[in-house]
């Protein structure tokens, strides 16, 4: 089992940036894939950025050039860095978890509102 505490969100200004964390205990080195989504309100939870547990990545075209994931397996820790934020980038952004032979594991989500 896997447990997972997302932090880092917030309110900021269009243009803006912040990081977002979340840190994964229980059984952190079966996790063979994390990732971000986001749920705004009224739509449906979408994707946003994956990382391997090699450091591959990949993210959402909406968020290309903009979001960097990235990863510390010492700290069992994946960071979302969000820069040149937009009002459509508000909503709780959910941390995620894949293993090798469980999953997926959610996070209890962190609210990012962008706005003047």
């Amino acid at each position: 089992q896997v447990q997972l505490v997302e932090s880092g969100g917030g309110l900021v200004q269009p243009g803006g940036s912040l990081r977002l964390s979340c840190a994964a205990s229980g059984s952190p080195f079966s996790i063979r894939l994390m990732g971000w989504y986001r749920q705004a309100p009224g739509k449906q939870r979408e994707y946003v950025a994956q990382i391997t547990q090699s450091g591959s990545t990949n993210s959402a075209d909406s968020v290309k050039g903009r979001f960097t994931i990235s990863r510390d397996n010492a700290k069992n820790t994946v960071y979302l860095q969000m820069n040149s934020l937009k009002p459509e980038d508000t909503a709780v952004y959910y941390c995620n978890a894949l293993g090798y032979s469980g999953g997926p594991y959610w996070g209890q989500g962190t609210q990012v509102t962008v706005s003047s």
